[in-house]
């Protein structure tokens, strides 16, 4: 009795392991669902962001990371940026920093070059939710001092409509001379454009200067009295960086804002929503 009872046991484990054999490898989990459509509803979030070649203050690190988390935490859909470094000595020979905010982030880029640097180029760049048709980067006077430009993108937007997104980043010097040079270059560049102009820049001036009162007569800012300081973001206590727009008709501000990110840059973001009319 026991013999048969072992030899029932051991019938039963071989058509187990024989079934076992047989069964199909699990068929790998299925991918996940795409992303749902970009919706657009003729809103866009613009940002701009003087990111100081990603080097936080008081620090020697390089940090892209940093700088891509706070933009992706907006979901911008344009960004105009000031001070990039593109493979260069002092942030890294490999490291193209519009190419990789723009990997990080999800969005198109664009650099335009405003110097040589450290062995690499330094200037200002463009992110795009949306398609860039086409760029441009214009030479703006800079007379003994660092080469100022104003870098500008066609987008189309989802509806078909086109508007014209610009970056630029104005001479730091104390006098105010270049610095009226080149706004006033920059409106004239601008001026003739038919398509809705957004501008987004680091003007190294402060509301109420020449700079910014020329800035005003072709441009409407996203804000007008309470704009915010933007640096130093340790302690800010000027502002400087603004969003602006033409004609006046073109947009409704729904919201103008400064962010509140002092580890990143020495600069505070801004970001304005606006409603294409």
């Amino acid at each position: 009795m026991r013999q048969i009872k072992l030899v029932i046991i051991y019938c039963c484990l071989m058509l187990i392991i024989g079934c076992s054999k047989n069964t199909p490898d699990p068929l790998p989990p299925p991918p996940p669902p795409p992303p749902p459509p970009v919706t657009y509803d003729g809103t866009l979030r613009i940002m701009t962001y003087n990111i100081h070649h990603a080097n936080p203050p008081a620090s020697a690190i390089i940090d892209v990371n940093g700088i891509a988390n706070i933009i992706k935490l907006q979901n911008p859909d344009l960004v105009a940026l000031q001070e990039i470094d593109v493979n260069t000595t002092r942030s890294g020979t490999s490291l193209n920093q519009a190419a990789e905010l723009g990997r990080l982030t999800g969005l198109k880029y664009y650099f335009a070059k405003t110097i040589d640097y450290a062995s690499g180029e330094y200037g200002v760049a463009i992110l795009s939710k949306y398609t860039m048709d086409v760029t441009k980067n214009t030479l703006l006077p800079s007379p003994g001092a660092e080469q100022r430009i104003l870098a500008t993108a066609l987008i189309t937007l989802p509806d078909g409509k086109k508007i014209v997104f610009a970056s630029t980043h104005l001479d730091a010097q104390t006098s105010e001379t270049n610095r009226l040079l080149q706004i006033n270059k920059i409106v004239e560049i601008l001026q003739p454009e038919t398509n809705p102009v957004i501008i987004g820049g680091d003007f190294n001036a402060a509301p109420g200067t020449n700079t910014i009162n020329a800035l005003d007569a072709a441009f409407t800012r996203t804000c007008i009295t309470s704009c915010g300081f933007t640096i130093p973001a340790t302690n800010a206590n000027k502002t400087i960086d603004f969003i602006a727009y033409k004609p006046s008709s073109s947009f409704t501000v729904l919201e103008h804002k400064v962010i509140n990110e002092k580890l990143a840059s020495d600069h505070l973001p801004v970001l304005a929503v606006l409603k294409l009319k």
